[in-house]
């Protein structure tokens, strides 16, 4: 190992560099020790009657729905648009199926692991 300083902007930082003994050519993967970021995939789940429940990732405000009661969809579908966190996420259609329930409205809140909508 061996040790540098940096400075960036005016301001110095110590750092550590470890010597790869790989062979020449060869790619490492980076080290993070950040946290990995919450994923913003819908829960998809069985239900008894035969459906797929659509659940909400994370706590947000619904901002869009794109498809009603009735109405056919494809897997990767985009069903709603959930805003969190001033992001907004799309949540899309695990299966292919028809809208059998839509559990929320425009501009609704709702919790980690709400109901969105049923596909059957």
């Amino acid at each position: 190992m061996r040790n540098f300083t940096i400075t960036v902007n005016g301001v110095s930082y110590q750092v550590t560099v470890e010597e790869n003994t790989a062979a020449p050519g060869a790619v490492s993967a980076p080290v993070s020790s950040a946290p990995a970021a919450p994923s913003a995939a819908p829960s998809a789940v069985p239900s008894a009657e035969g459906g797929t429940k659509i659940t909400a990732p994370i706590p947000g405000t619904i901002l869009d729905i794109r498809f009603g009661v009735g109405d056919q969809v494809k897997r990767g579908d985009i069903l709603c648009i959930l805003e969190a966190m001033k992001m907004e996420n799309e949540i899309c259609a695990p299966a292919d199926g028809r809208v059998a329930s839509v559990n929320i409205s425009k501009g609704s809140s709702v919790e980690s692991g709400a109901l969105l909508m049923t596909i059957s």
